[in-house]
Formats: structure tokens, C-alpha cells, sequence
């Protein structure tokens, strides 16, 4: 499985997500939802390096072109509620996709004891598709397998992109273990070591969702 980590690289990802991140910039949630969905945006771009392309004829005023056009049918996938702005992102380059949702949340049986459930599922049939699976925060990777496999229903794709604005290293070995290798790619701008005792990633950013759309109840 590859693994691209922006973090590697510094580019206007590392100024996004160091606002992302910093207390005194998070108060403004419009910034927040922006930061994720610039974030969605830059990641689109390069994952579209790696897609498959055609040549066109395309009519101009004057004569015609031929122009590489996208070749493979793109299936943009989010987790509900944190995901949304993040997915906006993509879908604002990947323009022509299809769109799939899921509805994943933690259901707390102690203070630090929890089950994820799926509760809802939206998406078109999926089998040969490249499917780009978005959600901002990769704390264990087991809600991005539950929403994965929730999306096989709908068919198995041909190429698998997990997205993930940041991720600790225990969800990164964890979808490594649990997504196909060979037809996988993790695209992630930061990894970070450690998750603590309610699987929040430390440092992380605190809660995206609460952050991007307020405090839920």
C-alpha cells in the first residue's frame, strides 16, 4: 500500500493544517471549514496524477484539440458530519464524480468504552469505480473500515484512495492491515504518534465536527 504523507513535504497544506490546529484560529469555524476543504482541494489535484486519461477531440472556435479528459468514473465518499467540507473540496475538482455518504458515529457504553455504528448509507454502484474515501481525522481506522465496507454493498471498486487531513500512526498501521494493498493508496497531511485513552489523536485538533459545525449534544 502506498502511502503519501504531506507532512514530508511542506507546501500550503502545512500552513492550512498549522491553522487547523492552533486554538486562536479555531474559534472562527468558517476559517476551519475552509482550511479542510483547501486541503480537500490540493489533495484532489494530486490524486488526479494518478488517474487514467483519455484523448478527446475537442471542438474550438477555430478547429479542434485533442485533450486528455478523465478516463475512470470517480465515486467521492465522506463520513458523516466532519467529512462534509473536507469532501466539498474534492467535489469542487473532481467535479463530474459521483457521490457516495455514510453515517458513522461512536456509541458510549463507558466513559472511554465505545461501539461505532452505521446508521445510514447513500451511493451509486461502486464495482470498477475508483472510490475516494474522505474524512478529516484517521484516529483508529476503524470507523473508515466500517464505512468501507458498508460501501461493498454497493459493489467493489477497482481503485481505493483513503483521504485524511490527519492520522495517527496506530489507524495508518490499522488500514494497512485492513484495506486491499494492492489497489489502496492513503493520502494523509500529517501523522501523528500518539491516541489517547478516548481515541482522540494527540496532538491532533480536538473534535473536527464539533469544531466545523458546534458542539453537538
Amino acid at each position: 500500500m502506498e502511502i503519501i504523507n504531506f507532512d514530508e513535504t511542506p507546501s500550503l497544506v502545512s500552513q492550512y493544517m498549522a491553522e487547523l490546529r492552533d486554538i486562536t484560529v479555531q474559534t472562527d469555524p468558517l476559517r476551519f471549514r475552509h482550511n479542510l476543504e483547501r486541503i480537500g482541494q490540493i489533495m484532489a489535484y494530486e490524486i488526479s496524477k494518478t488517474i487514467k486519461y483519455k484523448k478527446e477531440e475537442i471542438a474550438t472556435p477555430l478547429a479542434t484539440a485533442q485533450c486528455n479528459v478523465i478516463e475512470e468514473q470517480i465515486v467521492l465518499g465522506t463520513i458523516f458530519r466532519a467529512g462534509v467540507p473536507f469532501h466539498q473540496g474534492f467535489l469542487s475538482y473532481f467535479d463530474k464524480a459521483q457521490n457516495a455518504f455514510v453515517s458513522a458515529y461512536r456509541k458510549y457504553k463507558e466513559k472511554e468504552n465505545f461501539d461505532i455504528f452505521i446508521e445510514y448509507i447513500a451511493s451509486p454502484r461502486l464495482d470498477g469505480k475508483t472510490l475516494i474515501l474522505a474524512d478529516p481525522m484517521l484516529a483508529t481506522g476503524a470507523s473508515m473500515e466500517l464505512s468501507y465496507k458498508a460501501l461493498l454493498t454497493k459493489g467493489n471498486p477497482a481503485k481505493i484512495h483513503i483521504a485524511s487531513v490527519i492520522a495517527s500512526k496506530a489507524a495508518v498501521d490499522y488500514i494497512k492491515a485492513t484495506f486491499p494493498a494492492d489497489r489502496t493508496t492513503l493520502w494523509i497531511g500529517a501523522i501523528d504518534n500518539e491516541i489517547n485513552s478516548h481515541s482522540y489523536i494527540v496532538p491532533g485538533l480536538g473534535d473536527a465536527g464539533d469544531l466545523a459545525y458546534g458542539v453537538k449534544e
